[in-house]
């Protein structure tokens, strides 16, 4: 089913959209400077909330930076590679040995464990990885792909991680365990505090390997509870290595662009199990200019900020819980399966997260422009009427 403009009118008149197609959205999101063009989402042009990308598309600055190297096209990426690394050590206090690029954080994941699954097989030990369930499923694949066993650790009943029983897991096992850790966690958004990491961190055991998964951290940055596992990275903690992307908060997912930071020593290892030339000129000077455009990023900032307000009060008043977000998307309850509810979103031309067994009761939203959520909402209301949330 669509809603066109007379059904919106409709519901407005029904009070189905009362407080959030009115002037008071429209005043507290006048500061952001960058306002997308909201039009009715249709089954060629769904609203897309389903993989976390920002809405606002990339930054003006990115735009320019790719425009104005495309003439360069012919020439290898060198340079702007290398400019790159650069910038992202001077970010973090890093030296540049500390980074490595990826084809996305995906290719960074990949290195990362098939790096550490060749160290262990080098040395004749046995490997294996461990992960909590649900969460970011990626690190699985390549660990299936080189036959090695898959342990996953089911969230606690707040949906945080279970550290304790991870670390047994690693301590009971006679071998090499590869430990993998997004935070914020991805389908949740919940942020595993620094309180509970740092203990980990600050003294890894010798047959622990220790991945932490930083895709979503620029929107946990601020909060007092999170501090970047990069800190250890930097004091030359080994066993060690943190994954970022550039599709996130940069608003760069089509160009393929993340990177790795890790000890020195570990670095020099994993390095050679990334692609040559796997980044190219066009994602370089995009990542460039958007590590720089201070503007944009405080911008998305806000923008999600915003959207996260709309939608936890959205979900206050339909009596539906979710879980504390540190991110750019919602975990949230629904009303039956995940399956069915995203099927009802399509035939409203919107597309939500994937299920997430075993909690299949919970839906993964991304936080698109205060526009989207404010007819996300809409949609919302008129589910509830149904009897569909």
């Amino acid at each position: 089913m669509q809603i066109n403009r007379r059904r919106m009118l409709q519901l407005a008149a029904a009070g189905v959209t009362a407080g959030f197609f009115n002037h008071k959205v429209v005043a507290e999101t006048q500061p952001i400077t960058t306002q997308t063009t909201f039009t009715l989402p249709s089954a060629e042009h769904p609203l897309l909330l389903n993989f976390n990308e920002n809405s606002l598309g990339m930054s003006a600055s990115a735009r320019q930076a790719v425009i104005n190297h495309l003439n360069l096209s012919n020439r290898y990426p060198d340079s702007e590679r290398e400019g790159l690394i650069e910038d992202i050590a001077k970010c973090f206090n890093l030296n540049t040995e500390n980074v490595g690029l990826g084809n996305g954080s995906s290719e960074a994941i990949e290195a990362v464990i098939s790096g550490w699954i060749q160290q262990a097989n080098d040395k004749k030990q046995a490997v294996q990885v461990i992960a909590p369930d649900p969460t970011f499923g990626i690190y699985e694949d390549y660990a299936v792909a080189r036959n090695v066993p898959v342990v996953k650790v089911p969230l606690k009943a707040d949906l945080s991680f279970d550290l304790d029983a991870i670390r047994s897991k690693a301590d009971q096992f006679d071998g090499i365990s590869i430990i993998y850790l997004c935070n914020p966690n991805n389908p949740t958004a919940l942020l595993t505090p620094n309180s509970q990491l740092a203990p980990w961190l600050d003294n890894i055991p010798e047959n622990h390997r220790l991945l932490i998964d930083e895709a979503y951290a620029e929107y946990a940055e601020g909060n007092p509870q999170f501090t970047s596992a990069i800190e250890w990275a930097r004091k030359g903690t080994e066993r060690l290595a943190v994954t970022r992307t550039f599709s996130k908060l940069y608003a760069l997912a089509g160009l393929r662009i993340g990177y790795m930071v890790a000890a020195k020593s570990e670095m020099d290892y994993l390095r050679q199990f990334l692609s040559a030339d796997n980044i190219n000129l066009t994602a370089a000077v995009a990542a460039r200019a958007t590590l720089a455009d201070n503007a944009f990023l405080q911008e998305s900032r806000s923008v999600t900020d915003e959207s996260r307000r709309m939608v936890m009060k959205a979900l206050d008043e339909l009596g539906l819980t979710y879980v504390a977000s540190s991110a750019n998307f919602i975990f949230h309850r629904i009303k039956g399966d995940s399956v069915e509810y995203a099927k009802r979103m399509k035939a409203y031309n919107i597309v939500v997260g994937r299920a997430f067994p075993p909690l299949t009761n919970y839906n993964r939203l991304t936080l698109g422009t205060p526009e989207e959520m404010a007819y996300l909402i809409q949609v919302w209301k008129e589910f509830r009427t149904k009897g569909w949330i």
